[in-house]
């Protein structure tokens, strides 16, 4: 972590903060930063990026990039304490489709019509309130309605709350994969507190064995960042059976076109689009 956490805030319009998240997204240093992007303020048409680096290297970086842009950018000291759990605390239910994402502060809200996901983040991304994340959960829930998918694999897993929601589901097969050592630990018990057998592994891209041993999958779900998205488009195509789904989000709506191009040339064909905020899920089926 950095000498003190850090919350990088910067608000403007939806023009300059989409920029400003794409430029975090390509570079080098801050294109695995943990940051969100939302509409603040409807009526006077303020978008707002929270951006909370984990090195002062990084902070530096992200912050000069966001100056970059016409948004007005500020910095604020986080306690030493727990801040992201302190935060995530505050944090209400979500509902996607058949889906109560909740957290521990939250047990005694969750339905008993829905499946209920109790997810903790601890440090890993995906506690179920990102736009991305709420966007493959009511994708998959959708899919869910005409078919069903026996084996599942969840590339970038975070908290592993897709591969968790697949087991939940009647999946046979359920793993999850991440650059994150922390993030695998995390999906880890969270599958344990919702008595989800699924299989989490350290792993970049996919050529893991554990992976590789579940293959072809009937459903990829890959939630990462628009960069990492076309550059697995190949692996993506071959872990998944002729017919196979893949849904993929973390891309902002203005980096959809990058992103189909990489898949659409491989084949794939677009059955739905899904837009939440700033963020865009497509659901692909492999030819």
């Amino acid at each position: 972590m950095t000498e003190q956490a850090l919350q990088i805030t910067a608000r403007g319009a939806r023009a300059e903060a989409e920029a400003a998240a794409r430029a975090l997204d390509d570079h080098p240093v801050t294109e695995a930063a943990t940051y969100s992007i939302l509409e603040e303020d409807e009526a006077r048409e303020i978008w707002r990026i929270d951006a909370f680096p984990t090195s002062s290297a990084e902070a530096e970086i992200i912050e000069a990039l966001l100056r970059g842009f016409d948004l007005r950018v500020a910095s604020e000291a986080l306690a030493d304490a727990d801040w992201l759990a302190m935060a995530l605390s505050g944090l209400p239910p979500v509902r996607a489709g058949r889906f109560f994402v909740y957290g521990a502060h939250d047990r005694g809200l969750a339905p008993a019509s829905t499946v209920n996901l109790r997810i903790e983040a601890g440090a890993a991304f995906g506690t179920g309130h990102h736009g991305t994340t709420v966007g493959c959960l009511s994708a998959y829930d959708a899919l869910l309605k005409a078919r069903r998918f026996h084996k599942v694999l969840d590339v970038g897993a975070g908290t592993g709350v897709l591969a968790i929601a697949a087991a939940r589901t009647g999946s046979r097969l359920a793993v999850g994969s991440d650059i994150d050592r922390p993030s695998v630990r995390i999906a880890g018990e969270n599958a344990r507190l919702n008595r989800a057998r699924v299989r989490f592994v350290h792993a970049s891209g996919l050529g893991h064995p554990t992976l590789r041993a579940g293959a072809p999958y009937d459903l990829v779900f890959a939630n990462i960042l628009a960069p990492p998205l076309v550059a697995l488009a190949q692996d993506i195509r071959g872990a998944l059976k002729p017919g196979g789904i893949a849904i993929l989000s973390g891309l902002l709506r203005a980096q959809e076109r990058r992103v189909f191009a990489a898949y659409r040339s491989r084949g794939f064909r677009v059955l739905r689009r899904l837009h939440r905020d700033a963020w865009s899920t497509l659901v692909l089926q492999r030819p």
